[in-house]
């Protein structure tokens, strides 16, 4: 119970930020607005910029998926879709990374140990490889999740591979979106659970024979 109190929290902090400016973020950030305020910063400053605004998506409500589109549109599906796993990866390994080094105490506190012992038990097993991979593709769950595997400490090599099974695949397929003027987020939401689905299934198989 103490586990899906720790869950409920983190959404509330997450969700904070979205409800104050997230209509804001919205407007400023879609369509055709993002993508020509992209092109405007130049070829050799854009992609950093739209990096900035993927890691900046865990405290502010910013669309990431509108960011990774906006990338397909000015880099290419190719170019565009490496920068866009690359942010989306750097995001998630950001919030894990501080939540591990300096959330555990408070977690502990809490959660208290038992229901700390069971987080542990679920982002340490498959399945927890399994929840971050899915979880990328999904408004607010990628920074939620992300917190949560370091909070209770999964292991990371099954973190970052859980991670980049999910960033990689969504990365490239907005950013082909963007690239080809296409307007299919439901097509990207699908693939984005199945091909991480996939990925990360191999990749399980090729730890477990190399354990």
């Amino acid at each position: 119970m103490r586990l899906a109190a720790a869950f409920f929290v983190l959404a509330l902090i997450f969700l904070v930020p979205f409800l104050i400016w997230g209509d804001w973020f919205e407007r400023m950030f879609t369509g055709d607005a993002l993508q020509q305020w992209l092109a405007s910063q130049g070829l050799a400053w854009g992609w950093l910029m739209a990096v900035l605004l993927l890691v900046a998506d865990l405290a502010l409500p910013l669309p990431d998926t509108a960011v990774m589109s906006g990338l397909g549109y000015v880099y290419g599906t190719l170019a565009g879709g490496a920068i866009a796993a690359a942010g989306s990866f750097l995001s998630g390994a950001l919030a894990y990374g501080l939540c591990r080094r300096f959330g555990e105490r408070m977690a502990t506190r809490f959660m208290g140990a038992e229901a700390f012992a069971n987080g542990q038990r679920l982002f340490r097993g498959d399945r927890g490889g399994f929840i971050v991979a899915l979880s990328r593709c999904l408004p607010l769950l990628p920074e939620i999740i992300a917190c949560m595997a370091g909070l209770t400490k999964m292991p990371p090599g099954r973190f970052f591979s859980s991670l980049a099974c999910g960033c990689v695949p969504m990365g490239f397929l907005y950013a082909w979106i963007g690239a080809a003027g296409r307007d299919a987020p439901g097509l990207a939401i699908g693939l984005s659970i199945v091909i991480p689905s996939i990925l990360y299934g191999a990749a399980l198989l090729i730890m477990r024979k190399y354990r």
